[in-house]
C-alpha cells in the first residue's frame, strides 16, 4: 500500500465518520443540546434534517464499504521499506476500522434505541 492509497483509506474513513455524524444529527443533536443544559419546548422541533437522513445513511454505508474493501479485498501493494509493509500496521488499521464502524453504526441506529435511553 503506497502513501497515496493510505491517504485514500484515511480520507474514506474520515468521510464515513462525517457522513455518519450528518446522518444522526437530527436525533443526536437535540440529545447533545439537552446534555449541555440547553432545553425548552423548541428543542423537540429540531427535525429539519430528518428528510435528508436517508441520503446521509447511504453515503455513510458507501464509505464504510470502501474502507472495508481497501482493508480486506484489495491486494496490498507496498514497498518493503514503507511502514505499510509491516503486518502490525495493517492490523492496527483494521482494529481502528472496526471500532469506528461500530460507533458509526451505533449513531445510525440511534433513532431506534433512543426511546429506551430517554424514557
Amino acid at each position: 500500500m503506497s502513501d497515496t492509497s493510505s491517504q485514500t483509506s484515511q480520507r474514506s474513513m474520515i468521510a464515513a465518520v462525517l457522513a455518519g455524524i450528518g446522518a444522526s444529527l437530527c436525533c443526536v443533536g437535540p440529545l447533545v443540546l439537552l446534555t449541555l443544559g440547553i432545553g425548552g419546548s423548541w428543542i423537540s422541533t429540531l427535525t429539519s434534517l430528518e428528510p435528508i437522513r436517508p441520503v446521509f445513511i447511504v453515503i455513510t454505508l458507501v464509505f464504510i464499504f470502501l474502507a472495508f474493501r481497501k482493508l480486506y479485498l484489495l491486494p496490498v501493494s507496498c514497498e518493503i521499506d514503507k511502514p505499510c509493509a509491516r503486518p502490525e500496521t495493517r492490523r492496527n488499521q483494521r482494529i481502528i476500522f472496526w471500532i469506528v464502524s461500530t460507533l458509526i453504526i451505533a449513531l445510525l441506529a440511534f433513532p431506534y434505541y433512543a426511546e429506551y435511553l430517554i424514557d
